[in-house]
């Protein structure tokens, strides 16, 4: 029998709280600025049926207006909540580059092999983030899906669907409030459009 086709869209949170920092686990708002450039990719669409949210206040308070608009149901699902940085977690980039400009070289050149200290290993964070897409998959067949997430998350479901490896991630840009979008026909994954805009 032939699958149905899903769409599966994936927006970044926008500019959270508290200036330019290493944020993965740390749950901090957004500032009014983040708030407008995620209005700002929505726009007036509406295509979806459902909306997925990591838990993160950052991406959260944004799902939970829009599905408010959009009379749509909201879910919160914790296996697309972002990368744990560890050590790293609150820490100023520009810091880190003047304290230990190796490591975090290392890191952003093959995160696989580099995990920052005391965070989460990457395979857990890949193995877990796949797993949410396809339990997303699973529940919602046929159905449009906007994932409310965050710039790793994307990175690696997007290199999950292209076969890249997750040692390349960041040669991907997803600036705040990116928007990128998944068709899956026949079971098959692919990616229709990266940093673009819903219609």
């Amino acid at each position: 029998m032939e699958e149905s086709t899903q769409t599966i869209d994936l927006l970044r949170h926008g500019e959270p709280e508290g200036g330019v920092l290493i944020r993965g686990w740390r749950d901090d708002p957004l500032t009014e600025t983040g708030w407008r450039q995620m209005r700002s990719t929505v726009g007036d669409a509406a295509p979806w049926q459902r909306i997925v949210t990591s838990p993160l206040t950052r991406c959260a308070g944004f799902a939970d207006e829009l599905a408010a608009r959009l009379g749509i149901p909201v879910t919160r699902e914790e296996r697309l909540r972002e990368l744990g940085f560890g050590d790293w977690e609150g820490v100023d980039p520009a810091r880190l580059y003047r304290d230990d400009p190796q490591a975090v070289a290392d890191f952003w050149d093959d995160p696989t092999a580099h995990p920052p200290p005391g965070g989460e290993p990457f395979g857990q964070f890949q193995a877990r983030v796949v797993d949410g897409l396809d339990s997303v998959r699973e529940r919602y067949q046929g159905q449009h899906v906007l994932l409310v997430i965050h710039g790793g998350v994307i990175r690696m479901l997007l290199a999950h669907v292209l076969g890249m490896p997750a040692a390349n991630l960041f040669r991907m840009e997803v600036p705040y409030a990116a928007a990128s979008r998944i068709r899956v026909e026949n079971g098959i994954p692919r990616l229709s459009f990266h940093c673009g805009c819903f219609e």
